[in-house]
């Protein structure tokens, strides 16, 4: 196992320096001159190159990779084009972590919700219960976020005035209670589907058979071979959910007014602003990679049998 993990590490670094890349060079010969476009229709030349200069934009593409990468790794991911004076760093950390809050609380309420109804599900197979919950959870798998967001606001913000409507004030906040609904509803639907899915794909081996024929109780069986088993393919969705922290939702922190990642990002791709555009990415990619190191490492636990 330890083996595996640092191959796997050692690989991360050249997979970001080529995600990296791809996106520095999109920027550099992308269409659209964001030093420009700042300075307006009435940009003035000597000012433009001034600005070029000042931030070594007129040099060779490679070299301002390569220098790009050298401050990058000392935790220096340059200056907003879009926000003066203001770093990349300071401009997303601040966001990063009230996106990362909110999709935390999104996946608590799937989590919760969705796997024991799952499970709830899989055992009431064919019946009334069944049909009526998998109607449901395709129902509201097919409602976009610009319905359900609309709608929790009128209900409990303006008929029952129980929820306030729009701000932050972090995780322990009932603000966050609305927008981590609108986020979290989808993940109840997909995750009780996934978890129904698997869970009738386990009832039906012989080892569980055999559990019941030895006599043990209905709990045991439950708990220690049919949901322990049903989890592995759960566990992969769960995981690589757990790297959409970083991102945000653009739609419902503009709907709610959290200043998340999201707009920030929407922000930067209309005005251009590659260094928070490319260190958005750089960020999303190292969270990805280690999404997927946490899921092969905890195949191993969920399952013994599993070797690397």
């Amino acid at each position: 196992m330890a083996g595996y993990i640092l191959r796997r590490l050692a690989w991360t670094p050249i997979l970001l320096l080529t995600v990296t890349l791809i996106t520095f060079l999109l920027g550099s010969y992308g269409p659209g001159d964001p030093v420009e476009l700042l300075q307006g229709q009435y940009s003035n030349p000597e000012v433009v190159q001034r600005i070029r200069e000042q931030r070594g934009l007129d040099r060779n593409i490679f070299v301002q990779y390569v220098h790009y990468v050298q401050s990058a790794v000392t935790g220096d991911l340059g200056e907003s084009f879009k926000y003066r004076d203001r770093t990349v760093k300071e401009l997303i950390s601040k966001r990063i972590w009230v996106s990362a809050q909110l999709g935390m609380a999104a996946s608590l309420i799937s989590i919760l919700i969705g796997i024991p109804l799952g499970v709830y599900v899989a055992l009431k197979q064919g019946t009334w219960v069944d049909i009526t919950i998998v109607s449901i959870t395709l129902f509201f798998m097919s409602l976009p976020v610009f319905i359900t967001a609309p709608f929790l606001l009128i209900f409990f913000g303006l008929w029952l005035g129980i929820l306030p409507i729009q701000g932050w004030g972090g995780f322990f906040d009932t603000r966050i209670i609305m927008p981590a609904l609108v986020l979290g509803i989808p993940g109840i639907a997909m995750l009780t589907r996934l978890t129904r899915a698997s869970t009738l794909d386990v009832l039906s081996q012989d080892y569980v058979r055999t559990a019941r024929a030895k006599g043990l109780g209905e709990f045991v069986v439950r708990s220690r071979h049919i949901l322990r088993n049903a989890l592995i393919p759960i566990f992969t969705v769960i995981g690589l959910s757990l790297a959409t922290l970083v991102e945000g939702s653009f739609i419902t922190e503009g709907y709610f007014g959290i200043p998340g990642i999201g707009s920030l990002a929407i922000e930067a791709f209309f005005s251009r602003d590659y260094p928070i555009i490319t260190a958005l990415v750089l960020i999303i990619a190292s969270a990805f990679v280690i999404a997927n190191l946490i899921v092969d490492i905890g195949y191993h636990f969920l399952d013994p049998r599993i070797r690397y």
